[in-house]
């Protein structure tokens, strides 16, 4: 389905001048195959997912290995306008979601069940909430509604932040100087990937990987929990910089393929599952408010993220990954930048940036701003 969505993804006309990526694009059309063959034909499909996750983390790992110390420095005050432009955005979104919930009749929850509970917070966050929501206001179904919210979300985030970030290119028209190597989300570019190199940075991106779950088990249950992906980062950061110090470079075109292939292959795995016929079901007024808070992220990231970036090329693939991950998650985001990059040229900066902000800075300000919403009497009441 991979392959399926890339061969379309470059020769469908609407999809390639959208930059719609190729996992999105593979795995919603399986979606719909096996959702025809079980209405039409009876035949259903059971998917085993305990690997997936395995992906993302080879990814992240990915990303830390082909990451240096010097470029990070250099993104610094692009991460803290990204920072700026953020914040703001999570108290709009769910401010929206409880007013469309008024309006539409509903609990006001369910205004932050379809805003930064499952659109940033995604389907761990929603779960976790889902739970709260059930046992403090009596919501019934709660979990069903926070999975179909995080779910079209998903599937949002990765449609919208192509068009945005085209849009915004062909405004500011001009385009990064042509580069001989790729980045983890553009892609490999132009040296060939070999076997020795290829086992090379298979081995590094292991370690990183292990030695990041390690971690991550060892300060379980502490004060602040930080994702184990972030940990694989953050050790292939500090694997490959060490590394460098020494005089050895790792083969950054052979990480690149595997970071890239990772994630594709994870998100196409996502998309795969979905199961459509529950999505529509369960989403009712949710596709409303969900309508609202698109229109939202697509104006906030043309109007705002572009212009505290900096209104550039790099601004330009930053506002597309923050549709991925304001209406989806980090994975979604990344997987804008790469459908991005690959058409456009390499955005080293936004790479670096994104996924650190995506895997923890907008947790901690996502919880900030829920747990005020969620002062009893306050905005939701009890």
């Amino acid at each position: 389905m991979l392959a399926i969505g890339a061969f379309l993804a470059d020769r469908v006309t609407l999809l390639a001048r959208f930059s719609i990526p190729a996992p999105i694009v593979g795995g919603l059309l399986f979606a719909g195959l096996t959702l025809l063959l079980q209405q039409f034909a009876g035949i259903a499909f059971t998917r085993d997912t305990t690997t997936r996750s395995t992906l993302l983390l080879l990814f992240f790992a990915s990303i830390g290995l082909t990451a240096d110390l010097s470029l990070l420095r250099r993104g610094g005050p692009r991460l803290l306008r990204f920072l700026l432009a953020l914040f703001p955005f999570l108290i709009m979104q769910d401010a929206l979601g409880i007013v469309m919930a008024q309006i539409l009749r509903l609990h006001p929850v369910l205004g932050l069940v379809a805003g930064s509970v499952t659109l940033v917070g995604g389907h761990g966050t929603g779960a976790a909430y889902a739970e709260r929501f059930a046992a403090d206001y009596g919501l019934l179904g709660v979990m069903g509604l926070t999975m179909t919210s995080a779910t079209i979300g998903l599937v949002i985030g990765g449609v919208l932040g192509g068009p945005v970030s085209g849009s915004l290119i062909r405004r500011i028209g001009g385009l990064p100087a042509a580069q001989k190597t790729g980045d983890v989300v553009g892609g490999p570019a132009e040296r060939p990937v070999t076997t020795g190199a290829l086992t090379v940075a298979l081995a590094a991106v292991l370690a990183a990987v292990i030695a990041g779950q390690a971690v991550s088990g060892a300060l379980e249950g502490g004060v602040v929990t930080v994702p184990s992906f972030l940990w694989c980062l953050l050790i292939g950061l500090v694997l490959r910089n060490v590394l460098a110090a020494v005089r050895l470079r790792l083969p950054d075109t052979a990480t690149e393929l595997i970071g890239s292939f990772s994630l594709s292959l994870f998100l196409v795995w996502t998309m795969m599952n979905l199961d459509l016929v529950s999505v529509v079901t369960l989403a009712g007024p949710l596709l409303i408010i969900l309508a609202g808070q698109t229109v939202l992220v697509a104006l906030w990231a043309r109007v705002v993220v572009f212009r505290i970036c900096g209104r550039d090329y790099e601004a330009a693939v930053s506002a597309g990954a923050f549709c991925g991950f304001a209406m989806g998650a980090t994975a979604t985001a990344i997987a804008n930048m790469q459908a991005v990059t690959r058409r456009y040229g390499p955005a080293p900066e936004s790479f670096v940036v994104v996924p650190i902000v995506g895997a923890f800075f907008v947790d901690l300000m996502n919880l900030a701003v829920l747990t005020f919403f969620l002062i009893p009497g306050l905005v939701v009441g009890r």
